[in-house]
Parts: C-alpha cells; sequence; structure tokens
C-alpha cells in the first residue's frame, strides 16, 4: 500500500471513528430514553438499564455504520477538491480506480465490522436482550414490592411497604387480597421476607394479623401470627415458552429455515431466509457506500462554489437504493421464490460505482479538448 492509500485511509477510519462515535451517541441517547421510562418505571436499578442499553448498541451500530461511512467519504474528498489535493493527483497521472483504492479499502474494512454485527454480535446481543426482558418481566421484587408506594399486582390484590432494607427485608407490610368472592382477607405484618421456593416465589411475614371478612355475614376474624406464609406465584402470569424473533436466530438458521422449526415459532420460511439473505447483502452493500460517495465526488473539479452539486448527487443515488432494497423486500416476503432478488439493492450499488468511475474518465479526457 502506498502513501498515497495510507494517508486517504487514516483519514477516513478517523472521521469514519468520529461520525460514527456522535451517531452513535444521538441513537443511543434517545434509545436510552425510552428503556429508562420503561425500567425504571417497573422499578428496575440502574444496573439493568445500563444493561439493557449496552444490549441494544449492536443494532444501533448496524443502522449508524454505513451513513457514517459515506459522510466521512464525503468530507475527505471535498476537503481534497478544496484544496486542490485531487487535481494535483490526477495531474500526476493517477486514474479512477487507483484514486479510489483506499476507499475500496475502507469499504473492505466497513464490510467485515458490519458481517461481525450482522452475524455474531447483533444477534447474540438481540438474544440476551430478550432473555434478559423474560426475567425482568418475572422479577417480583421490581414489578410488584416497591417501598412507600401501593402496588396493584392483580386485579383484587393491593401490597404496600414502607421500606426495603439493603437484606432485601420488607419492614411493614400490608397486603390486602379481595380476589375471592366470598371475602375478604387483610395482613400487616412488621417484617415480610421474598422466599423462592420449587413452587413459586412466597412472601414469608412475621409478627402480623390476618383480618378475614365473610362477606355474606359481614363477620371479622382476627388472627394473629408469628410468620405466615402468602403464595404470591398465583400474581405473576405463567409464561409461555419464551417464542425466538428473527433477529436473534444465527445466519445457518435462518438459511436453512427448517419447516418444523419455522411452523414451531410461527415464522414463515421465506421471512427467515430473507433476514439470513439480508444480512449478507447488507455487508457487500456497505463495501459499495464509500465508493458511491468518492466516485461521485471525482466528477467535479476545483470551484470556488464548491462541490455542492455533487454532493448532492451523491446524497440522490441514495435514494434509488433504498426503493429498491425496499421493493426487493416486498418482492422476496411476496413470494419465497424470489428471495435472492434482495441482492439487489449491492448490485445496482455496484453499478452505481461503475457507472461514476467510466464518467469520470470521460470527463477528464474531455477537459483537455475543451482547454485546447
Amino acid at each position: 500500500m502506498g502513501r498515497y492509500d495510507r494517508y486517504i485511509l487514516s483519514q477516513l477510519l478517523v472521521l469514519f471513528g468520529f461520525f460514527s462515535l456522535v451517531l452513535i451517541s444521538v441513537y443511543w441517547i434517545n434509545r436510552a430514553v425510552d428503556l429508562f421510562d420503561s425500567l425504571i418505571a417497573d422499578g428496575q436499578n440502574v444496573a439493568v438499564f445500563l444493561e439493557f442499553t449496552a444490549l441494544s448498541l449492536p443494532q444501533i451500530m448496524l443502522t449508524v455504520l454505513p451513513v457514517s461511512a459515506f459522510v466521512a467519504t464525503l468530507y475527505i474528498f471535498n476537503r481534497m477538491i478544496s484544496e486542490s489535493e485531487l487535481v494535483v493527483l490526477q495531474t500526476a497521472g493517477m486514474g479512477g480506480i487507483r484514486l479510489l483504492r483506499p476507499v475500496i479499502v475502507f469499504g473492505l474494512v466497513l464490510a467485515i465490522l458490519v458481517s461481525i454485527l450482522a452475524h455474531i454480535l447483533a444477534p447474540a446481543a438481540r438474544s440476551q436482550f430478550n432473555d434478559r426482558s423474560v426475567e425482568v418481566t418475572q422479577d417480583m421484587t421490581g414489578r410488584l414490592l416497591r417501598e412507600g408506594q401501593f402496588i396493584h399486582p392483580t386485579r383484587g390484590v393491593t401490597v404496600y411497604i414502607r421500606d426495603i432494607t439493603e437484606l432485601g427485608e420488607f419492614r411493614d407490610v400490608f397486603l390486602q387480597d379481595r380476589s375471592s368472592r366470598s371475602s375478604e382477607t387483610t395482613y400487616v405484618a412488621q417484617r415480610a421476607l421474598l422466599v423462592r421456593s420449587e413452587a413459586g416465589p412466597r412472601l414469608v411475614m412475621f409478627d402480623g394479623l390476618a383480618q378475614t371478612l365473610t362477606l355474606e355475614d359481614q363477620r371479622l376474624s382476627v388472627v394473629e401470627f408469628d410468620d405466615f406464609t402468602y403464595d404470591i406465584a398465583g400474581l405473576i402470569e405463567a409464561p409461555d415458552s419464551r417464542r425466538y424473533d428473527l433477529g436473534e436466530l444465527s445466519t445457518p438458521v435462518l438459511l436453512t429455515a427448517d419447516p418444523d422449526f419455522a411452523a414451531e415459532q410461527g415464522f414463515q420460511r421465506k421471512q427467515m431466509q430473507f433476514e439470513g439473505h439480508s444480512r449478507i447483502a447488507r455487508a457487500i452493500f456497505v463495501l459499495m457506500v464509500p465508493a458511491i460517495a468518492a466516485a461521485t465526488l471525482m466528477l467535479g473539479s476545483f470551484s470556488r462554489f464548491g462541490v455542492w452539486p455533487q454532493i448532492f448527487l451523491a446524497v440522490t443515488l441514495i435514494i434509488p437504493l433504498q426503493i429498491t432494497w425496499n421493493a426487493a423486500e416486498a418482492l422476496a416476503l411476496q413470494d419465497g421464490g424470489h428471495i435472492l432478488v434482495v441482492y439487489a439493492q449491492p448490485a445496482l450499488a455496484t453499478l452505481i460505482v461503475a457507472g461514476l468511475i467510466l464518467w469520470g474518465m470521460r470527463v477528464r479526457r474531455l477537459r483537455p479538448e475543451v482547454a485546447a
């Protein structure tokens, strides 16, 4: 790799890292706000919140990295044109393909990074996110038992806990059970513990009273107890076996699309195959993204008015690529026999890059003739 290649590649990587950091931070903060509202409202601690936001990063990076690479390439080549560096290089005899070589290398680095994210990190993070979501949903301490608040975990049941110590002991517990049509029972206790057992969680109360009101004859009975166990397993909806979503399945599983597994999970085979092929197509497409930006700007030359027409053209070229992706997705999901149409977007991107290079070579040949 020559000095020019190392220079351009280093500049691209530095700016790519900067723009990625900025955009990921914006997306991450937006995601974190939504998670904060839902998790903290459910009584979860900050550690759970940070874990969930960290697990969302791979998917955010998949969205952001192509944009960062595109913007970084536009910025570098715009600066090279404004400072006449590109003109000097072209005058020295460097053709379009030679000038694009470090950009292609940068695209390869980006494609490898996106492949690692799409095939390994994002599915693993999605799976861990879903597993932890199920655990948090079944976390009685977080969902139902919050100090200083009246909680209604299910219809007819009210729980109040004045204080929860660092050791997990509950102080001054109030529990009212009106789920029965024949009676209402109110429990008050000085202390209580949440105990897990094979049959489900139990609330063990100490030093309290149980007041039962029989609704038919309005008879009230009071029982004092040293310890009393209340079954709170019924307050949690028994979870069904967790179903997978497409985002957490490995690429080989998606590509093979076993019919029995698809039917068990409620997927269509064409959905699974599309998800698997789209991960591969995504990596191929991002290889071309920096090349589109660079090849478009190379169509221009130094001008006091800048290269805004070329920048506008580069951004405009992304629109048909996105339209192609949307159309390919609709066709692939409508007819599983056309699943390979998912590669139409990277194929079109490759044709655009080739067309821009040929156009640029023609423009550079015409300029000397015009000057003469």
